[in-house]
């Protein structure tokens, strides 16, 4: 599975926030470090997910919908 930072930034847009308010939301005084992870520069860990996720109105038994399954080729299913 691989976290899909598409989706991260899709949700935050659909709320209407910006990555500045985001980045203040989580306690952060400028929209850097958000934005960092945002775009893949930072890795973001399991707890800043959470918060991420939370801040978007998420709980935590919903953060699946960040990420995507990674199904190798070789097991994928043809349709003929």
């Amino acid at each position: 599975m691989t976290l899909d930072l598409k989706r991260l930034k899709a949700e935050r847009i659909a709320k209407g926030y910006t990555q500045d308010e985001m980045a203040k939301l989580a306690g952060w005084e400028t929209r850097t470090p958000y934005a960092k992870r945002e775009n893949g520069i930072v890795s973001i860990g399991a707890d800043e997910l959470a918060m991420f996720a939370e801040i978007l109105g998420y709980s935590s038994e919903e953060l699946g919908i960040f990420f995507t399954k990674n199904v190798p080729k070789k097991e994928q299913l043809q349709l003929v």
